[in-house]
């Protein structure tokens, strides 16, 4: 199968959400793309042989630009144009249909909780969620269906999984990930022991969630950036061994340039012990955050015999 050739551009790191866990926290200051440049790296996407266009930040939406941008992208002729957002913008009905008019393809919102008292706890933006809730509503009322989500694992949130689960799950989306939240710089890395749960105590709490897309048959709920001896029984609905047989992905940011985001990850982020060795999953795996293992070593891990 040809895989699809996937560039994420990161627009920059400005957001009206202010993460406790966000990768990019240490990131605020610096300067974002402008118009030109990020037209720019469309039209040389485009030339390398890009069909999945996604934007990401810091938050898209705030950008004055970003509903010409879409339109330009759209006039390009990329097939699939997403973008993550935190979908507070999107609660103004008029923003909404002018962000679908320009031609986005898919959305991606990122949902940390059930209700509003965890996920603006872990946003730090009073009203988030309720915004968050209206901007996917809008969508609906606009009949755009190719909405999906994120939401980011951390000790905050991860006993009530099942439950955001659920409430993803009602609000009619079934293209999901869980991310075990990653440590490597930002909230997590600076304040690890606040938001790093042990893989070994989330482990349960993620598959009562995975279950929910399990059971319904759901193609695409999976969680990410795990190791692999805790999932055997949902080996189908984790997003990295998807990613790699799916996508060939790059990342440009205003900091850096990744051209092969599924190798580099392996090789710079993650790492497998010598405990690692002689599991049957050892090939297919990318092991734990590097982060992770300086903090609370290898013992958790269970090689598959």
């Amino acid at each position: 199968m040809n895989k699809i050739k996937k560039t994420v551009l990161i627009i920059g790191y400005q957001c009206n959400n202010n993460c406790r866990f966000c990768i990019d926290a240490g990131k605020r200051n610096l300067v974002s793309k402008t118009t030109v440049e990020i037209k720019q790296e469309m039209k040389e996407a485009k030339k390398r042989g890009t069909t999945y266009l996604e934007l990401i930040g810091g938050e898209t939406t705030i950008r004055p630009d970003a509903v010409e941008l879409i339109s330009f992208a759209r006039d390009l002729g990329f097939k699939t144009i997403n973008m993550a957002t935190n979908g507070r913008i999107l609660s103004y009905p008029k923003y909404a249909k002018q962000i679908v008019e320009a031609g986005l393809t898919d959305i991606i919102f990122s949902i940390h909780g059930y209700n509003a008292q965890t996920h603006d706890y872990l946003t730090r933006a009073k009203g988030s969620f309720e915004q968050l809730k209206k901007g996917l509503a809008n969508l609906g009322k606009l009949g755009f269906k190719n909405i999906g989500s994120n939401t980011t694992i951390v000790k905050g949130n991860y006993k009530h999984l099942k439950r955001i689960g659920e409430f993803i799950y009602d609000q009619g989306i079934r293209n999901s990930e869980f991310i075990f939240v990653d440590p490597s710089c930002g909230g997590a890395y600076k304040n690890f022991d606040e938001h790093v749960p042990r893989i070994s105590e989330a482990a349960p709490y993620v598959k009562k969630c995975l279950e929910i897309g399990k059971k319904n048959g759901i193609p695409h709920w999976h969680i990410r950036y795990v190791p692999l001896c805790y999932f055997t029984d949902y080996l189908n609905q984790v997003s990295e061994l998807d990613e790699v047989a799916t996508f060939q992905t790059e990342h440009l940011a205003p900091d850096f340039s990744n051209f092969n985001v599924e190798s580099s990850r392996r090789e710079i982020g993650r790492a497998k012990t010598d405990r690692c060795r002689g599991c049957k999953l050892f090939s297919q795996c990318e092991g734990v955050w590097k982060e992770y293992l300086k903090h609370y070593g290898d013992k958790e891990l269970i090689p598959i015999k």
